[in-house]
């Protein structure tokens, strides 16, 4: 199976001149955290939802609206191309390997012609192994009450770009880079620069994060939960004890990606 089989080719991208307002509105319009940024149909970088919450949490940049600050300030240059003609395991064994989050398929000339992301792959998984057996063992979750500078900081710390949102013990949403990116964008449009860093610091978890959760029973399985993150486009699952309902794990793409390695494809 070769690359142009899966990749996406339907691809929501900028151009490098453009300002970050107009790249998060589309993220907004289309329910997307990475957009390519182009010059002359060619790859340059990609902005995605964690670079957004870096770029506009940091300190140099707190007083500059999103519409001040275009997309090749913000994007992520490191970017990894693939032809569209390649077979698809050499894409494949980098899943879960430090990397770009989205790699781009291009034809002889370099030029853009589609992406590849996690969830072009989900389609692919067929496995029968319980959630149960697979979800990883350390959970990171944050409460509605703490501030969001520090959900911010663990998950930084442990290298995940989002987190389960519990009260009492119970999943009552997620917080993401994605959300964090527009909450810290909404207090630099609706506060002047000598308010802001007060704001920043005191803004809590509940004003920022996603609800419903999207979550998964820890008895269904790993294609239950590849469907389940194909039908809500989510890339990550807390997975509940049946019987309390409460978190036991989490599971993510990279997690689902792994059975289609051993796969003939």
């Amino acid at each position: 199976m070769k690359v142009k089989e899966v990749m996406t080719t339907d691809v929501i991208y900028v151009d490098k001149d453009v300002d970050v307002k107009y790249v998060m509105k589309l993220m907004k319009k289309y329910d997307i955290t990475k957009v390519p940024v182009l010059e002359d149909k060619k790859p340059m970088g990609l902005i995605t939802d964690s670079t957004l919450a870096v770029k506009l949490g940091a300190i140099r940049t707190r007083g500059v609206p999103a519409s001040r600050l275009h997309a090749s300030s913000v994007m992520d240059k490191e970017i990894e191309l693939v032809s569209s003609e390649a077979h698809i395991s050499k894409v494949l064994d980098r899943v879960g390997k430090p990397g770009p989050t989205m790699i781009f398929a291009t034809d002889e000339d370099k030029n853009l012609i589609g992406v590849l992301t996690k969830a072009d792959f989900l389609p692919l998984v067929s496995s029968n192994q319980q959630l149960s057996e697979i979800i990883k063992p350390d959970i990171y979750t944050i409460s509605p009450d703490d501030r969001v500078i520090h959900a911010r900081r663990q998950m930084i710390d442990a290298g995940v770009a989002r987190l389960p949102v519990l009260n009492n013990g119970l999943l009552i949403g997620v917080i993401s880079d994605i959300d964090i990116a527009f909450a810290l964008e909404k207090i630099k449009k609706s506060f002047p620069l000598g308010r802001q860093k007060h704001q920043l610091e005191e803004l809590l978890v509940n004003d920022a994060m996603s609800i419903p959760a999207i979550s998964i029973d820890a008895e269904k399985t790993v294609s239950d939960a590849a469907k389940l993150m194909i039908e809500h486009g989510v890339g990550f699952l807390p997975v509940l004890d049946v019987n309390s309902k409460k978190v036991i794990g989490v599971v993510s793409r990279t997690d689902l990606l792994k059975s289609i390695k051993f796969l003939k494809l």
